[in-house]
């Protein structure tokens, strides 16, 4: 959610809408243009950060940390440093995310089955 105010109007209605629609939590906590990408290129196992960076050519570097931040804190990837020289980061998913991917596939089903019927306009 960044740096909002936390007692901003726009804060405490979206914690309101949040709480009040399971729906609504869910697609919070991936929605965006990069979170459910970033997960799905972890579902077949653990990848470094210039990994996920080389599989997400359009990304930045910050919002890869950004996105990666947020979704750690959210319980939905696990970071492991180890300590080594020069220090290695590996991400993967929690067993929270892996309930995801059933789900994630389906929407991608349904893009799939969906993106040719609507005309895209800039």
């Amino acid at each position: 959610m960044g740096n909002r105010k936390e007692n901003s109007t726009n804060m405490l209605n979206e914690k309101c809408i949040i709480e009040g629609c399971d729906l609504t939590y869910a697609v919070c906590k991936i929605g965006g243009r990069w979170k459910l990408l970033i997960l799905c290129k972890l579902e077949k196992g653990k990848l470094r950060f210039s990994e996920i960076r080389k599989q997400i050519p359009n990304i930045t570097e910050r919002m890869l940390t950004l996105q990666l931040r947020d979704l750690e804190k959210e319980g939905l990837l696990k970071r492991t440093v180890y300590a080594e020289v020069p220090p290695r980061v590996d991400y993967e998913l929690t067993e929270i995310a892996n309930d995801l991917i059933p789900i994630w596939r389906q929407l991608e089903n349904w893009g799939a089955k969906h993106k040719g019927l609507v005309k895209q306009s800039n």
